[in-house]
């Protein structure tokens, strides 16, 4: 019933799903643009709508009363970016641990323009062995666009590169220009 209520809220603002999901299986989700606050709220609506339960990482500030249980709630958990800890490798083990594990992650790690992404999705994905689906939140359209899925092909370059072509069709509330993939000037993930 819920799911029904998100999906009448996100119509009832002139926003539309483009594509499809699966429910069943595990993925990574990349969203973005990741430009504002709005990102997150149309993108939890989204989740519900859908009716697939998709789990996120968020700042660790997120997570402190009085509404740390809330983003727990739906699905967060928290990440130290102050702390150098192994994400991928936590969250390799999540998806080890659960074959309906589903983990939606903004490439950029922040609403700030960035100049390249954080490539630890990818690292994720080719690790757990599971697809990537790139998911545009397209202001202008008004537009949940879900992407076909990727597996990763273990050639980083090529496979960020197609990401990145999807999410220049994409304007984000605050447009800004798309990173560029620089193999050499890589992200610690």
């Amino acid at each position: 019933m819920f799911n029904k209520f998100c999906l009448w809220l996100l119509t009832i603002n002139g926003w539309k799903f483009k594509g499809e999901v699966s429910a069943d299986g595990q993925f990574i989700m990349v969203v973005g643009p990741h430009t504002s606050n709005w990102d997150f709220v149309i993108g939890i609506v989204a989740r519900f709508a859908l009716g697939i339960k998709i789990n996120f990482l968020g700042k660790h500030q997120l997570f402190i009363p009085p509404w740390g249980w809330f983003f727990k709630a739906l699905g967060g958990s928290p990440v130290d970016r102050r702390k150098n800890n192994n994400m991928v490798d936590t969250a390799v083990q999540l998806f080890s641990d659960n074959n309906q594990y589903k983990l939606a992650l903004a490439p950029e790690g922040t609403r700030s323009p960035v100049t390249r992404w954080k490539t630890g999705f990818y690292h994720i994905a080719s690790k757990a062995n599971v697809p990537i689906i790139a998911v545009g939140i397209d202001f202008k359209t008004k537009s949940i666009v879900l992407n076909q899925p990727i597996q990763p092909s273990g050639d980083m370059a090529t496979d960020i590169n197609t990401l990145l072509d999807f999410f220049r069709e994409i304007t984000g509330r605050h447009p800004k220009v798309v990173p560029v993939y620089i193999p050499s000037a890589v992200n610690k993930h």
